[in-house]
């Protein structure tokens, strides 16, 4: 059973650019999703937004472009971007939206600082995400985000190996953007040793990291 929000109702308003915008009051993050789906299935438009206003939020959904924005204007206001791989990650962006509003979406990909970035090449995408981080509890989890996908840890805990057993001409924007959170977190990278496949990337082990890492094992 989704966690009612509190204080409740909650307000959102669904909207497709044409003056028509759809209010609704939910108790639930599941209540919100059940109204955005009918809302949302069957539309024929180009962008379709969900604006939590109260928050100073706001996710758009673009199925022709096949982008995801999340904006936020409270704290450190900006609008990031994502590209989607297919019709069926909208629906589960706006679920982990209408649960934890733009902070939600942090894990759901490679967010980049400005629209034009998605059509770079990858190796410039992954350089302009770690250029666009600030702090180092960002830079962390963006690196744990990255070892989730393929990581481990050295049988000899003295390392993690990002890519593990992946070519080189894989994952091209995740490790440009990994080579710049190393050089920011001032971490250690070494020789892989005789063997390694030629994509992996070793990393000596950092106790800032481990608990971050602990998540995604």
């Amino acid at each position: 059973m989704a966690r009612p929000y509190h204080p409740g109702p909650k307000q959102f308003v669904f909207g497709v650019g044409d003056g028509n915008d759809h209010q609704v009051f939910v108790e639930d993050p599941q209540e919100a999703y059940v109204a955005f789906s009918a809302f949302f299935r069957g539309r024929e438009s180009d962008t379709c937004t969900v604006d939590d206003e109260p928050a100073g939020q706001r996710l758009v959904l673009m199925p022709g472009r096949g982008v995801i924005a999340r904006s936020e204007a409270t704290g450190r206001a900006r609008s990031e971007y994502l590209t989607v791989d297919g019709p069926h990650r909208y629906l589960p962006s706006a679920m982990l939206f209408f649960e934890n509003g733009f902070a939600g979406l942090d894990r759901f990909g490679q967010w980049l600082p400005e629209l034009a970035d998605l059509d770079a090449s990858p190796e410039a995408r992954g350089a302009a995400r770690a250029a666009a981080v600030t702090t180092e509890a960002e830079a962390i989890e963006d690196v744990g985000r990255i070892w989730g996908d393929s990581g481990i840890v050295d049988p000899s805990d003295q390392f993690y190996v990002f890519f593990d057993a992946h070519a080189l001409d894989e994952d091209p924007a995740e490790r440009a953007e990994l080579l710049g959170l190393i050089t920011f977190l001032g971490l250690q990278r070494v020789e892989a040793p005789a063997g390694a496949a030629d994509g992996e990337v070793w990393v000596r082990t950092d106790e800032r990291l481990d608990v971050e890492l602990a998540k995604w094992s």
